[in-house]
């Protein structure tokens, strides 16, 4: 826990994820930001989780426009950022089988994913990543571009630029009140009692309840259990250079990780907010699918977790204004994709917190205000 001395602040950020770190780092450059997290560190939950992958061709379209808007920014962050470089090379591998190749080229011949990738027939498939099984590929979609990520050298970039520029981190912190009166925000956290003009609602799964707890409408969005399995490798393989790969239905993927193999069946799994836990069917799940698909043989799990992926119901996060309650932000729901994204998802939401226009980055890759806008929601019909 850090104590803060002043309990008043212009902006009040309530999770320091990836989503809080970097959208306080983004503000506090201008106002004297908060930011608060329940835990006893930041990136306990989602961040710590991830499979930490930048692919420019994952997701929908406004979360692939969202992923090339951060890539420079991931490449190149600004001087000081961090001690060494945020991403190194990968690759990433979108594999079918026979039957799957009408929607592989469906995916393939999509404007925005053709340009930055390359079709692979099976035995062009099988050179990158020879543990796949001859019989089950018959193609894949390559995409040479695809990074892997250093998520804490990340998450401590952000949090280490927002404190040079006067932020205030508060742990073990949880919300337990916040009230709206005379033009400010009060929130009474398990450590005090603070005031702000904004707040920003960046508390990953448990977004829908800080916002119930303002006052808001409650259901936008919805956490999601996924698992995480690491396993040996085949002794007589070196795996250092495979890409990620992933079945083109998103049944399951793996990838090299620090020597081992990290698998996942996708799993999506509704699930109330919590420290995600990983299920021993999904372990099964995900050891069979991978198994099925290759030459690896299981014969032990080194390590397994599960981490909470938090959507909105059209699958395109929030970042903007509460539509109805004065000086409360979102930036929420951004599924699996929360840590590519993070940069420029921040630099649009403290750019319309600032009032400002949308950034021309952003624009340059046609994304605008209304993309991420919660007001989205008045125009769909609830489900």
């Amino acid at each position: 826990m850090i104590t803060v001395p002043d309990a008043t602040f212009d902006i009040a950020v309530i999770g320091a994820g990836m989503a809080g770190a970097s959208i306080a780092s983004a503000l506090s450059s201008t106002y004297r930001v908060l930011l608060l997290e329940r835990e006893d560190q930041p990136g306990y939950h989602a961040t710590g989780r991830s499979a930490a992958v930048f692919t420019a061709i994952y997701g929908n379209e406004t979360v692939r426009a969202l992923s090339r808007a951060s890539r420079d920014f991931l490449t190149a962050p600004p001087d000081g950022f961090a001690d060494h470089a945020l991403v190194s090379p990968l690759g990433n591998m979108f594999v079918a089988r026979a039957d799957q190749l009408g929607r592989l080229e469906a995916f393939f011949e999509r404007p925005d994913i053709a340009p930055l990738t390359t079709w692979m027939d099976a035995a062009a498939t099988r050179r990158l990543c020879p543990l796949l099984a001859e019989p089950y590929v018959a193609a894949s979609v390559y995409e040479p571009g695809a990074l892997a990520i250093d998520v804490d050298a990340l998450q401590q970039g952000y949090l280490r630029a927002f404190r040079r520029n006067g932020g205030a981190l508060a742990t073990r912190a949880g919300l337990e009140g916040l009230d709206y009166q005379d033009g400010r925000w009060t929130l009474r956290t398990a450590t005090g009692v603070f005031a702000s003009a904004i707040v920003v609602n960046a508390a990953g799964a448990w977004a829908d309840r800080v916002a119930a707890m303002a006052g808001s409408r409650a259901g936008y969005v919805q956490p999601f259990r996924r698992t995480a399995v690491l396993v040996d490798p085949p002794a007589d393989m070196e795996i250092a250079r495979w890409p990620f790969v992933m079945d083109i239905d998103e049944d399951f993927y793996f990838k090299p990780d620090a020597g081992t193999l990290l698998l996942s069946p996708a799993d999506e799994t509704a699930c109330e907010p919590c420290d995600a836990q990983p299920d021993e069917w999904d372990i099964a799940v995900a050891i069979d699918r991978v198994c099925a698909a290759t030459t690896l043989q299981v014969r032990r799990v080194r390590h397994s977790w599960a981490g909470l992926r938090t959507f909105t119901r059209d699958r395109l996060p929030i970042a903007g204004p509460d539509c109805d309650l004065p000086g409360f932000y979102w930036l929420a729901g951004q599924g699996g994709y929360g840590i590519q994204t993070a940069p420029a998802l921040a630099q649009l939401l403290a750019a319309r917190i600032r009032d400002e226009a949308c950034p021309e980055a952003l624009r340059a890759e046609g994304i605008s205000y209304t993309d991420t806008g919660l007001e989205r929601f008045r125009l769909q019909p609830a489900v």
